[in-house]
């Protein structure tokens, strides 16, 4: 049995503690878009880890590499983009996959039924010939103007 853990949320104060940055910075966040945390019934901001997440990296963004605010935004969508269009490249690659496992086992059940007409055809070939006939066969081959078989070997060989 896999126990499940309960997803905390954090109030504005505790982010703001976290990061050591003024709750207004985070404040500011918010209103560019750039976090979204959930609020309570009371109107309280609550940030669940994936909020506290992306506001790491919001100020990362800002106050390690200092991108300004629309910089990060930019960054943040184009993100965003990168992510969507992996997973169709992904559902893509699977989907191409499963049409190529398919193919591959049509191609398979082809050969071997090929297999097995061949078989069954040299078997019905060689039951109805007579000995007199097998030993004309090995010692004048029978050309058709068309094509000619070989019984023992199973090669078509085409004139022009």
């Amino acid at each position: 049995m896999k126990i499940r853990r309960k997803k905390g949320f954090f109030s504005i104060s505790a982010v703001a503690k976290m990061f050591s940055v003024h709750q207004q910075t985070v404040r500011l966040y918010e209103k560019q878009g750039l976090i979204n945390p959930k609020r309570s019934s009371g109107n309280t901001r609550l940030f669940s880890e994936e909020d506290i997440d992306q506001l790491e990296e919001v100020i990362y963004l800002t106050h390690e590499m200092g991108i300004n605010l629309a910089g990060v935004e930019m960054i943040l969508r184009l993100k965003k983009q990168m992510k969507k269009m992996q997973n169709d490249m992904n559902k893509m690659f699977d989907s191409t996959q499963q049409e190529l496992d398919q193919e591959n086992e049509k191609s398979k059940e082809i050969v071997q039924s090929s297999y097995q007409r061949l078989l069954k055809m040299k078997k019905d070939n060689t039951q109805s010939v007579s000995p007199e006939q097998t030993t004309d066969t090995h010692t004048h081959e029978h050309k058709d103007h068309e094509s000619s078989v070989d019984v023992d070997n199973w090669e078509i060989e085409y004139e022009d």
